[in-house]
């Protein structure tokens, strides 16, 4: 018999996205697929439950990919987005034609500047059906029952309507996305500003989120548009939408990287803001077009300019008109 859904990735959104699915979707059974030699795989194994949650007898671990593939309908993926690549060209094996693929993860691979979807279409020489699951939302407000919305996206429109009625619930509330580039260079994109939202946080000023919140929406507008999509993107669910759970939350990982970085300390947390920085940053020299948050920032974080220097090199830019 057959899976409904699979769910590739055993950290913090993956397994929760696998929880989400047996308690609001009620799917009878769940797979949960994760690397044998990964501590949050071996750790839900010996534990059944993570730092975040409990998993139901229903969810069924495996480290068996055949496996797993041949018996999942609809595959959501939740790794690092740096790592997609590779788990791509091993999904290549199989015979995907009657699958799903749902990207519930958030980057710019560094190597070849591709978005996501362009990664899996890359590396796996089948025609598959993708779409991606972005917007906020936080697990530890959702295992608590405090919704929030999402925005599902694909080039097919048949295939997002098949998703969203796969997820959706009163727990997420889904929208219909409408621009697949803006969408994903948009929910990659707000976690390099959630590091400009820590390190302003650590340096005791938050209270110029307000502006860098401004700001970063136009910048990120124009890199939108350059890139072939929608600059009205950057006001959607996700790169504005997911502000609140990026640029002010605990719980955001590129939050506390920024704000550790400027103490001087390290986190253990993934932070895929640190590679889309990179990413975009080079794109952007290509593209030459201003984007002087971005530029700043990979100035702090890549060649360790003073926090001073940085600042001032925004503050002392020549007047301009807002819009």
């Amino acid at each position: 018999m057959i899976n409904k859904v699979g769910v590739i990735g055993c950290g913090r959104w993956g397994t929760f996205l696998a929880w989400y699915l047996i308690n609001y979707k009620k799917e009878d059974e769940i797979l949960l697929y994760g690397r044998e030699n990964s501590k949050s795989f071996d750790d839900l194994k010996h534990n059944r439950k993570n730092e975040y949650l409990s998993i139901p007898d229903n969810i069924i671990l495996t480290s068996d990919l055949e496996s797993f593939i041949k018996n999942s309908k609809y595959v959501i993926i939740s790794i690092d987005a740096q790592n997609l690549k590779y788990l791509a060209k091993q999904l290549n094996d199989y015979d995907l034609s009657t699958k799903t693929f749902i990207l519930a993860m958030k980057g710019i691979d560094v190597e070849t500047k591709s978005r996501l979807t362009e990664v899996m279409a890359k590396n796996i020489n089948q025609n598959i059906n993708v779409a991606v699951l972005l917007g906020p939302g936080h697990v530890e407000d959702y295992t608590r029952g405090i919704p929030n919305c999402a925005v599902i996206d694909s080039n097919d429109e048949n295939i997002k309507k098949d998703v969203v009625n796969l997820m959706r619930s009163n727990l997420m509330r889904l929208y219909y996305g409408t621009d697949l580039i803006g969408n994903e260079i948009g929910g990659a994109y707000k976690n390099v500003i959630g590091i400009c939202a820590g390190i302003l946080d650590g340096l005791g000023c938050a209270s110029l989120k307000g502006a860098l919140m401004a700001r970063s929406i136009v910048e990120v507008g124009k890199f939108i548009e350059k890139c072939g999509g929608n600059k009205f993107s950057a006001c959607g669910l996700s790169f504005v939408g997911d502000f609140e759970a990026t640029l002010f939350s605990k719980h955001s990982n590129n939050r506390m990287f920024g704000e550790l970085f400027i103490k001087g300390e390290k986190t253990e947390k993934n932070c895929e803001g640190f590679y889309t920085l990179k990413a975009v940053y080079e794109m952007g020299k290509n593209f030459k077009i201003d984007m002087p948050i971005t530029n700043t920032l990979y100035e702090i974080i890549y060649n360790k300019i003073s926090i001073k220097e940085g600042l001032d090199s925004l503050f002392g830019r020549d007047l301009k008109k807002e819009f």
